[in-house]
């Protein structure tokens, strides 16, 4: 990896940080703070949400007919997501622990706290949970090939690669022969580092 990339990855790095940081700055602005799985606003905050709620009739003269008809196609889809959330999840707890490999806590990337919001009617709840399952399982599968990923084959691609993990911009330039398996090994070796810094009790 040349110097230019090593310093973009860095400048990637610092960057989501800081992000992770505002984003977290948000909860003193928008009067909210976290206790838990419990997601609570000001009183004066909460009521104007309530009185901002859709109610149902007007909801359902608001949509637009053509919706009525995908509905089944979209919601059809949530047996073969929680086929695949199943099998991901048997996967990575019998084959993670064989191979050293750090196990991806689900509830890191299937969050679903917008149930919460009183502004939502019970049907837009019902849409934001489905959304926030899909959308996060497939950040969780993502992350769970990308550990498999660089076990087996932290190889880059020769084509351009949209949308590709973090983990990606660390793997071997494609045709980056020399020493490939001790290479390897150092990728193995960081993944164990990984699960041994993940079994350590937290500082908090």
């Amino acid at each position: 990896m040349d110097d230019r990339i090593r310093r973009l990855l860095d400048q990637i790095t610092s960057l989501d940080e800081e992000l992770r940081e505002a984003l977290h700055e948000q909860e003193t602005r928008l009067f909210y703070q976290i206790h838990g799985k419990r997601v609570e606003f000001e009183r004066n905050i909460k009521d104007t949400h309530r009185r901002l709620k859709t109610g149902l009739v007007r909801w359902f003269l608001a949509v637009r007919p053509l919706n009525y008809f995908t509905a089944p196609v979209i919601y059809g889809l949530i047996v073969p997501l929680a086929v695949l959330d199943l099998c991901i999840t048997l996967y990575q707890a019998v084959c993670f622990p064989i191979y050293g490999i750090p196990k991806a806590r689900r509830s890191n990337y299937i969050v679903m706290d917008h149930q919460q919001l009183a502004y939502l009617n019970i049907i837009e709840k019902f849409h934001c949970l489905y959304c926030s399952y899909a959308v996060g399982l497939v950040s969780y599968v993502r992350e769970i090939a990308a550990r498999t990923e660089q076990y087996f084959c932290p190889i880059k691609h020769a084509r351009k690669v949209l949308g590709f993990h973090a983990r990606y911009a660390h793997f071997l330039d494609y045709g980056d022969a020399a020493d490939f398996s001790a290479k390897l090994e150092k990728f193995r070796a960081e993944l164990a580092r990984e699960a041994e810094q993940a079994c350590l009790p937290s500082s908090k």
